[in-house]
Formats: C-alpha cells, structure tokens, sequence
C-alpha cells in the first residue's frame, strides 16, 4: 500500500469547505493557506494532492485582464 500522502488532510478539508459554502473560494481561504503551507513543508515529496498547487498564488483579482472589455 502506498504512503498517506502529507497534505490529504488539508486536501479533504478544501473540499468539505468548498462543498458547504457552494464552491465560493473566499469563504475558505484559512483552509486553502493550510493547504499551501503543507505543501511548501513537503515541497519535493511526490504529493499529488500539491500538484495542482504552485508557489505563485494569485487571487481572482490577479488573474483578471484589466484590458479585457467588460461583458455584460
């Protein structure tokens, strides 16, 4: 049987906050840091709940082009 990933915890607990506040992102941003720093801690370890993680996190407003046009 293969080893417990590090960060599955943290992983479950994404999805059962996720999952309680209809996928709204801000609502769980303690659960979603704990995860982040579970992963830098095991950073190197083959984690597969961290692979969709990465060091640069941006934030809603970061990902937003500022010089798309507004759709309505």
């Amino acid at each position: 049987m293969p080893p417990k990933d590090p960060c599955q915890k943290q992983a479950c607990a994404i999805q059962k906050c996720l999952q309680a506040n209809s996928y709204i992102e801000g609502r769980c941003e303690d659960v979603i840091r704990a995860m982040r720093r579970c992963c830098e801690l095991h950073a190197g370890e083959n984690s597969v709940c961290c692979s969709g993680f990465t060091q640069e996190h941006k934030t809603t407003e970061d990902k937003t082009d500022p010089a798309a046009p507004l759709t309505k």
